[in-house]
């Protein structure tokens, strides 16, 4: 919900600097970045072979190994579901001229071998020629993020990155190329799971009735002809959105589109609290600045009828939450500034593609697309699957100052059961991949 550059990405450069004019956010400490772990149901023990402890990256942030072992990847991955067979699409205005590059380095860092291909097009038309400026800096660095952490979950699918010609803007500019883009990923059958680390502030659209000009791509998807699941971070901002110039708030809550699209699965954040080997120290908690809350735009969808204590007659999100918070930031390389980097990121802008991944592997395992997977999530939670773990802990409140005056948006709290800052919880892949394939096919 950033205008001009990606919603959900925060990008700390601790390698060489980089000059980023991204929004800069410490991986450690702050308001918006901290939480204090307290009791909640935990991941069972993985049943993954002993792992070595996983390096340090050199900028710092998880590993790839720490977050395969959080998310109990090692039975899958031992079993021979790592994506195969399946394509990752990723949507990012303008894309990186060092993609490709980067990946290569990340790989090789981490032992991952590289994706059987990595595809570039550009449906709606070409970007402009890159130049070094924070515009372009922040989708380059939205692109890298997505590219290789969607990677680290499915390393065997083949990714296809989609770059747009024109910078996703808050609820004005944009959107009309990305849903020009993803029609044609999906007529074309090029994956069957497209990543969307973006969005705008519903109240940045001019009309409800401009949203739903938009849907023309999810309504596609979601044909029994196509398959295709839709995943979008759900923003950075709490409950709260950015107004249209980008330098203040709504003092109402807020959510984005599309994460608040009912043919959308809306990705919310966790911080984790791992060890070097990537187990837990403690259970995951709802990141205080995870968007959720309920749609001004979207009724209730059947699918959350269960759930309709909670969010009344609105589309409530997140629908399932993944890493995000500053404080459990991952690693990327980078060097699309000019300089070779590692640098750590974090946001929602993490736990999109991170869960592209996850059903990516739930296609393989399905031996077909899975579509629009939202009534499968809420039916495994009603009937308490163990793939999908709870999280009880957590707000997403959020205080501001405009012209001198303080503000605080109140948000919601984590609890038992689904909620509007965690959804319905996070996962547990082991369990939760099978589980999937199997509601969902």
């Amino acid at each position: 919900m950033r205008k001009g550059r990606p919603v959900a990405i925060r990008i700390s450069a601790c390698g060489a600097a980089l000059g980023l004019a991204l929004a800069l956010a410490a991986c450690s400490g702050g308001a918006s970045s901290t939480h204090q772990q307290v009791p909640s149901p935990a991941h069972r023990a993985s049943t993954a072979p002993p792992r070595r402890v996983a390096a340090v990256p050199p900028g710092g942030g998880l590993s790839p190994a720490q977050i395969q072992t959080a998310y109990d990847l090692g039975p899958l991955l031992h079993r021979g579901i790592d994506g195969k067979g399946q394509t990752i699409v990723i949507v990012d205005s303008f894309g990186s001229p060092t993609i490709g590059h980067d990946l290569t380095v990340f790989d090789q860092r981490f032992g991952l071998p590289p994706p059987p291909s990595l595809r570039v097009i550009q449906p709606a038309g070409a970007p402009p020629p890159y130049r070094r400026s924070g515009l372009r800096a922040g989708w380059a660095g939205e692109t890298t993020l997505d590219v290789e952490w969607s990677h680290v979950m499915a390393p065997g699918a083949k990714i296809v990155l989609v770059e747009t010609p024109t910078a996703e803007n808050e609820g004005r500019t944009g959107f009309p190329q990305i849903v020009t883009a993803e029609e044609y990923v999906i007529r074309h059958h090029l994956g069957g799971v497209i990543s969307q680390s973006l969005g705008a502030t519903e109240g940045t659209f001019r009309s409800a009735a401009a949203i739903q000009q938009l849907r023309g791509a999810y309504q596609l998807a979601a044909r029994p002809a196509y398959r295709v699941t839709v995943v979008a971070s759900t923003g950075d901002n709490g409950a709260a959105g950015q107004t249209y110039n980008m330098r203040s708030y709504f003092t109402t809550p807020q959510v984005g589109w599309p994460a608040s699209d009912p043919l959308v699965t809306a990705v919310g954040g966790t911080q984790l609290d791992l060890a070097p080997d990537g187990t837990r120290r403690g259970p995951d908690v709802a990141w205080s600045a995870s968007g959720g809350g309920r749609s001004a735009v979207f009724a209730r969808p059947a699918y959350q009828n269960g759930v309709a204590d909670v969010v009344g007659r609105r589309r409530g999100i997140p629908d399932i939450s993944m890493d995000a918070a500053c404080a459990s930031a991952v690693a990327v390389f980078s060097s699309y500034f000019g300089a070779p980097a590692w640098s750590t990121a974090c946001g929602t802008s993490v736990a999109a593609p991170l869960f592209a991944g996850i059903v990516a592997l739930a296609d393989q395992q399905a031996g077909h697309p899975l579509g629009l997977i939202n009534p499968a999530l809420y039916t495994m939670a009603a009937r308490h699957d163990r793939g999908i773990v709870d999280i009880r802990q957590g707000s997403n409140s959020w205080p501001f100052t405009s012209q001198g005056q303080a503000h605080l948006v109140k948000g919601f709290t984590a609890r038992p059961g689904y909620d509007l800052v965690s959804g319905l919880g996070t996962v547990d892949a082991a369990l939760f991949v099978p589980e999937l394939a199997r509601a969902a096919g």
